[in-house]
């Protein structure tokens, strides 16, 4: 069993700042990259950022400059900054991990419940 666990979300004034967290744990045998994705009402689920196990980024046009994606390999957790938040960053924001558990022989894509970023303007 394996689970990922997003936490941080909540509301905040533009031009502030959160720390979205995300954990993955259970019977894992190897984590590669971790993504953040963000879906706004009525819209698809959009990439925000994404960082590869050896800690290689990349992000949305939109985001580069004020988010910022790093990693703990030792805890299985990313964590995203944000700052600089705008209005239209408001959304679910989603955390996929793309997880090897030990009798697999492939990686799949597991996904956390999703935490709820609102930003006021």
């Amino acid at each position: 069993q394996v689970q990922v666990v997003e936490s941080g979300g909540g509301l905040v004034q533009a031009g502030g700042s959160l720390r979205l967290s995300c954990a993955a744990s259970g019977n894992i045998f190897s984590i590669n990259a971790m993504e953040w994705y963000r879906q706004a009402p009525g819209k698809q689920r959009d990439l925000v950022a994404r960082i590869t196990r050896a800690g290689t980024t990349t992000y949305a046009d939109s985001m580069k400059g004020r988010f910022t994606l790093s990693r703990d390999n030792t805890k299985n957790t990313v964590y995203l900054q944000m700052n600089s938040l705008k209005p239209e960053d408001t959304g679910v924001y989603y955390c996929n991990a793309r997880i090897r558990t030990p009798l697999a022989p492939i990686e799949s894509d597991y996904w956390g419940q999703g935490t709820q970023v609102t930003v006021s303007s």
